[in-house]
This record gives structure tokens, sequence and C-alpha cells, in this order.
């Protein structure tokens, strides 16, 4: 682990407002999230950390007029054009900036909050996270940002149980896989689970759930912190 000052983009998505260890009701993912940030922190004092909530404060979703803005050339833009990408802008100036993305991701109806598909669809950009050349033939696209080593944490909830590879509803869980082929296309591919499962059923089988995910949680952080001692892979992750 580098000593130089790391960039940590912290992202909520849970449209739950808080903390299911401190509020009446709150959420599970921004309980992971907060967790993994703090014991990060506890580590690594000077890193900054860039806080977005999308779960309460949701980017724009994807307009026609964004796209034809989207996939003007910047010298044939007008001002408009400038105003409409001005929110996508700055989201993908921070995901560019960070070195670690941590995010809590609850699941909804077998997918992503929608909240965080729109910062997905903001930040998948043509000419600023991914290339576009017709002249490069069948395949004209490229991802932007590989070989940064930027690093993904995703910090999941569900009501259900079982969702996880091998589960019995495994493949009914479209939310981190959809997200991991999102952020592959633009070239970030190093990317870590952790989830609580069973919130509907509650009781001691919730409980347990929770207690290995902030296991999981504290063990990841280890990991990150130091790579060369752990063997941790994110392909197995």
């Amino acid at each position: 682990m580098t000593n130089a000052t790391m960039n940590i983009l912290h992202i909520d998505a849970s449209a739950r407002p808080g903390r299911s260890d401190t509020d009446l009701h709150g959420s599970h993912t921004r309980r992971l999230s907060a967790r993994f940030v703090e014991r990060w922190l506890e580590a690594r004092p000077g890193d900054r950390v860039d806080y977005l909530d999308v779960g309460q404060q949701p980017p724009a979703h994807v307009s026609g007029r964004w796209i034809h803005a989207a996939f003007t050339p910047p010298a044939a833009r007008e001002p408009w054009m400038a105003q409409v990408l001005a929110e996508s802008d700055r989201l993908v100036d921070q995901l560019v900036a960070a070195d670690l993305i941590v995010v809590g991701l609850p699941m909804y109806n077998f997918s992503a909050p929608a909240q965080f598909k729109a910062w997905i669809d903001n930040i998948v950009r043509v000419g600023r996270t991914f290339g576009f050349d017709r002249s490069r033939g069948a395949v004209p696209y490229w991802p932007m940002l590989a070989d940064e080593g930027k690093r993904v944490v995703l910090l999941g909830a569900r009501g259900d149980h079982g969702y996880d590879a091998g589960g019995r509803i495994a493949h009914l869980n479209h939310t981190e896989n959809s997200v991991r082929s999102a952020l592959g296309y633009i070239g970030i591919t190093e990317v870590y689970e952790a989830a609580v499962e069973s919130d509907e059923f509650g009781g001691e089988q919730l409980a347990q759930s929770i207690r290995r995910a902030e296991q999981r949680v504290d063990a990841l952080v280890d990991a990150l912190l130091e790579p060369a001692d752990t063997t941790l892979s994110a392909a197995a992750a």
C-alpha cells in the first residue's frame, strides 16, 4: 500500500436515510459502507473522502438532450450542451480522481436502485470514460480508465437469501454483476463484494448475516490495505 494520500469515493444508494446500527429502519448498506470507510480511515487518517449520496440526491436521468450533447464533439458543442452535461462532468471528475470506490448498493427488485443506475448512466460517457472510433472496425469501443489501479467495493443488502454465486436464487441477482459489467466497460475491473441477506426474515437469521457481512467488510479493509500480504483476489470476491 502506498503512503501517498489516496482518494476515496464513498457512494450510498439506499433510499433509507439512516444506518441500521444507529437508526430505526435504517439501511444495512449505509451501515456497511460507513464501517468500511471508518475502519479505513483509522488506518489511513490522511486519505481524502469524497461522499456522494445518490440515494437521497439522485443524479438526473439521461435525456434526449443529454445524449445529443454527449455525442457531439466537444469543439462543436453549443453553450446549452455544456449546461446539460455539467452534472455528468462533475460525477466523471469524481470517479476519475478516485483510487478506491466504496458503494453501499442495496438490491431493489433483483437489480441496482434506479438512483444508482442514474449515476452509472452519467459516468459511462463517450470521450470521458470510454472511447469510440468507427475507423477501428468491428470493435470501435475501448475503456479509458483501464490500468489506473482503481478498486471498487460493493456492499449490498438483500431481502431474501441465497443470492451469492452458487446460491439457490443466484440467477435472480442482477445487482452486482450489472455494476461489474458497466464499470468493466470503462476499464475498472478490480471489484470486491460483501452483502447482508435475509432482511425480510429478521431475527437471528438476519443478525447472523449482518455479523458475517461485517466480518467480510473488516477482512476487505485489511486485505486492501495490505494487498501484498493476502491471497484475496477480486476475481474470487
